[in-house]
């Protein structure tokens, strides 16, 4: 059946659908029948898309047949057990007692032989919502691997149930799942016009010329490799609206392994449906496809309640200025420790974006007459508008030695290691994540991005002294307001004079 039933007496709807022959041993039935538990048929048709989901993803796997998974793909499913006991448990997480119980029956069962009895039953859930069937080998890691990750969320939440709420410092181990990828046939070569993921690439090869960042490349990468591992399948041809459907309401049932968290609703329409839509539509146009099938999907997204102001409180900025300064290098990296300690008070005192500091190179830092000027430059790494800028320092940085850093600091970029081929973009993302796990130690509160509080804070406290618009444009990267305001340069001069009316922060230095 294609849409749900309705029970003629209860007036409940229902998902059937009659098992395929060849399924039907396994299954043990005749047809599948499961209750959508609603008698409102728009809820009916929502709950009736994940169910068919579900079951079409179930029958894919009993198909399918065993196959061996790398080290990291167990880490990836064991990470998925991870998220979905904290996803239960997180909000009430019952007693510490509890939580030693648990923790016991797992020492217990390893000790006994009996892990298999103990969480086969939850590798075999998260391979069936993962879509895979591991052979006896992988199976048998997947579980040592589950194990230890369900001992790792049950320590997480014997924490919580004694009230200490810090995030688990060992969460991020867990790699984003990537399954195998599906065969293409040997006769199609890649960049088929029969293949979605020959579509993709076909697309890139377009686009990238057109100078289209390559981050959405990336995005759009992963939402078709997800999209073709749900469906089964790599035929261009074969792709339908609902298919579409049933990917974006499987999304929204998944959980980020990162964070433990439900995927939300904002990255499933700005990040997959945009994505497919995007890819699907260039088809269209180039007379690959006759129509887009993710045309017309979409989500509406309610407006999120703000609860504070986007800006950093003036607490929260000397505290993490002061956190900032005081930083002693604890085995990382010198330039990821000088990437803590600098970055916080680059974005405070220009406004500008985390990732255009992360970048900087060294000779982008240059003096011209009394000023110190950095130049944030898409030569460097990203920039949003691709448009470069110069900004000038503020004079408590040029005090604080600055300045002194660069100068001591060898060629090339001041807080990254470009990777072995001259990648910036992989080491730019992992140090970005790092200074914002910094970040998160001194501003706790989620409803801020401490990061990007900067540029909100800035543009307050710049207006609250009364530099003037155009300026506060000019430093922070925005849009001019008129036409008027584009001609012309802000000069460091001007800069300097307007930053000169900016309040330094105080931390108590000496």
């Amino acid at each position: 059946m294609s849409r749900p039933f309705k029970h003629p007496v209860t007036g409940v709807y229902y998902f059937r659908k009659a098992v395929p022959d060849d399924l039907r041993e396994a299954i043990g039935k005749r047809e599948v029948k499961v209750s959508l538990k609603t008698k409102h048929p728009t809820e009916a048709r929502s709950a009736y898309a994940k169910v068919a989901a579900e079951v079409a993803n179930h029958w894919k796997v009993l198909r399918s047949k065993p196959e061996p998974l790398t080290h990291k793909q167990i880490i990836a499913l064991a990470g998925l057990a991870y998220a979905d006991l904290v996803a239960v448990a997180g909000d009430e997480p019952n007693t510490p007692t509890m939580w030693e119980h648990v923790l016991r029956l797992h020492r217990e069962a390893a000790a006994a032989g009996k892990l298999e009895q103990w969480v086969g039953p939850v590798v075999d859930q998260v391979l069936m919502r993962a879509g895979v069937k591991a052979d006896d080998r992988s199976r048998a890691r997947l579980i040592e691997a589950v194990d230890r990750a369900l001992t790792q969320a049950a320590e997480y939440l014997k924490r919580l149930a004694e009230g200490d709420y810090r995030p688990d410092p060992n969460a991020n181990r867990f790699p984003e799942w990537s399954a195998p990828q599906p065969a293409v046939a040997a006769e199609e070569p890649s960049g088929s016009k029969g293949s979605i993921t020959g579509l993709l690439e076909d697309w890139w090869n377009e686009r990238k010329a057109t100078d289209l960042a390559p981050a959405t490349y990336e995005s759009y990468r992963a939402t078709i490799r997800r999209f073709v591992r749900f469906i089964g399948h790599d035929d261009l041809a074969r792709v339908t609206a609902d298919d579409v459907l049933a990917y974006k309401d499987k999304r929204l049932q998944e959980v980020n392994p990162r964070t433990g968290k439900p995927v939300s609703a904002k990255t499933v329409k700005d990040s997959d449906l945009s994505g497919l839509k995007s890819v699907f539509n260039w088809a269209v146009t180039n007379r690959r496809m006759i129509s887009n099938p993710a045309a017309n999907i979409t989500i509406k997204i309610g407006k999120k309640p703000k609860l504070r102001s986007r800006g950093l409180s003036d607490d929260e900025a000397t505290s993490l200025l002061r956190a900032a300064w005081h930083l002693k290098q604890s085995g990382e990296r010198m330039q990821t420790y000088q990437a803590k300690r600098w970055v916080p008070w680059l974005c405070a005192y220009t406004g500008a974006r985390v990732g255009e500091m992360a970048q900087l190179r060294k000779q982008d830092v240059r003096q011209e007459g009394d000023h110190w000027v950095i130049k944030i430059t898409p030569e460097a790494g990203r920039v949003k508008n691709k448009e470069a800028r110069d900004v000038v320092l503020h004079q408590h940085i040029v005090d604080l030695g600055f300045p002194e850093f660069v100068g001591a600091a060898p060629a090339g970029h001041l807080f990254l290691k470009p990777a072995a081929d001259g990648d910036v973009r992989g080491p730019w993302r992992g140090l970005k994540n790092r200074v914002t796990e910094f970040v998160r130690t001194v501003v706790t509160d989620p409803n801020v991005q401490p990061n990007h509080g900067w540029r909100h804070r800035f543009k307050t406290v710049a207006r609250e002294v009364g530099i003037p618009h155009d300026v506060m444009d000019a430093i922070v990267g925005h849009e001019p307001g008129t036409v008027g305001a584009d001609y012309g340069e802000f000069s460091p001069v001007a800069q300097a004079r307007a930053m000169a009316l900016f309040p330094r922060y105080d931390i108590g230095l000496a």
